[in-house]
């Protein structure tokens, strides 16, 4: 088997416009040299290789799609080169509907959703290669996040009035709240926490932000009895600014997010924040 990873495949990706599986056979024939790789794909005549080669897509939209019953959802991006391309009808067209299709099939991962079919013979990775034909920019479909089982709402933001939504947030709740789904929607849009809890923190993380607690401590001079304390409030304050329900809430700092949810009588799930770009 080829050695080459998923940031290989990515990148080879973003240097030229080809689908995943294609490049994925490109790297294992170039025994994973991504430069021989972008050259095998010239050579198979892969549409629009050449012409999107070193052309990257950080412009585009966040769509998505509420199931009626609020059961489910689906927050999608669908990525660009141009903000001129990323506001059109006919590329947030393909965005929908690829949106629906998600709702539809419930793919696994990402791999999983570029493989099915969207229409009778045709892949979601060919369906988005003809977009990038049409649409003559290299246009991606590299993230999505779907929720089913609880209470699911969305909030999507617009970072400038002429364009589409380029924050989305997906929240799922263990019962019905319309209202604090979207007060929490609307904080996560905002503070952009990388965690749902401190126990979903990897432990490694936090062990490394110890280190670096009592490193930048020691190196301020700090008197050695005090430094377990003063690392510890170093830790908290990560915590505090990474994990959403140790955040003090937007619409009242004098609460933590897990006290509004407390006093709401609900629980968040999960949630998925999508930036265009980031």
């Amino acid at each position: 088997m080829a050695n080459f990873t998923a940031a290989d495949v990515k990148k080879l990706r973003e240097l030229t416009g080809a689908g995943m599986m294609d490049c994925k056979k490109a790297l294992d024939e170039a025994e994973g040299n991504v430069d021989k790789a972008v050259e095998i794909l010239r050579v198979k005549g892969q549409k629009g290789v050449a012409k999107r080669e070193g052309r990257s897509a950080e412009n585009g939209a966040v769509v998505s799609l509420i199931a009626d019953d609020s059961k489910s959802g689906v927050l999608l991006e669908l990525k660009c080169e141009t903000d001129f391309v990323a506001k059109g009808d006919k590329f947030l067209a393909v965005a929908d509907a690829l949106a629906a299709h998600v709702a539809k099939t419930s793919p696994a991962d990402l791999e999983a959703l570029l493989a099915s079919e969207i229409e009778s013979g045709k892949t979601v990775q060919a369906y988005v290669d003809e977009a990038n034909a049409t649409l003559g920019e290299k246009i991606v479909l590299d993230r999505f996040a779907q929720f089913a089982g609880g209470f699911v709402a969305t909030y999507m933001h617009r970072t400038s009035p002429d364009l589409p939504p380029q924050v989305g947030v997906l929240v799922e709740l263990d019962q019905e709240n319309a209202e604090v789904a979207k007060d929490i929607a609307q904080h996560i849009a905002a503070f952009g926490p990388k965690y749902l809890s401190r126990d979903q923190i990897p432990a490694e993380t936090v062990e490394n932000e110890r280190r670096v607690a009592e490193a930048t401590a020691r190196e301020e001079g700090k008197p050695e009895g005090a430094l377990p304390k003063i690392v510890e409030g170093r830790v908290n304050g990560f915590f505090k600014e990474n994990c959403l329900l140790d955040q003090a809430f937007a619409k009242d700092n004098k609460k933590t997010v897990q006290k509004v949810l407390d006093e709401a009588g609900v629980t968040l799930k999960r949630f998925a924040r999508i930036r265009v770009g980031a």
